[in-house]
Formats: structure tokens, C-alpha cells, sequence
């Protein structure tokens, strides 16, 4: 490309992406946003729980009799 059709071009790209500049705008949202974390630490104490509960069993075995499978 020759200086002069460069210079041409990036003026033509420059007129054409003027409309455009109008078209973009950044706002701060009007309230604050809000993440919820209750689902992870749900799951998280169903888990401990699950973990005591089999310690439970296996420290008392008479206690929770093993039922024999059909």
C-alpha cells in the first residue's frame, strides 16, 4: 500500500467507526450486586455430618445392627 491509500483508508475507517462511538456507554448499576453462597456452605456441613455419622457407626456397632442385603 502506497503512503497516500493507507492515509486514505484510516480515514475512511475513522468517519465510519465515528457513529458508532455513540453507541457505548458504561453505567454503575443503581443497586449493589449480590452473591449468594448459602448453596456451598450447605453442602459443606451435609458433608461433616455425613462424616460423623459414619464415625458414630463404626465407634458403636451394636448400637446400629448391619441389615443383610435381599
Amino acid at each position: 500500500m502506497t503512503p497516500s491509500k493507507h492515509g486514505t483508508t484510516m480515514i475512511a475507517l475513522a468517519a465510519l467507526s465515528a457513529p458508532l462511538s455513540g453507541c457505548i456507554s458504561v453505567k454503575t448499576p443503581d443497586k449493589p450486586i449480590e452473591i449468594n453462597l448459602n448453596v456451598t456452605i450447605r453442602q459443606e456441613v451435609v458433608v461433616r455430618l455425613q462424616h460423623d455419622v459414619q464415625q458414630l457407626i463404626d465407634q458403636n456397632p451394636e448400637a446400629f445392627p448391619k441389615q443383610p442385603k435381599p
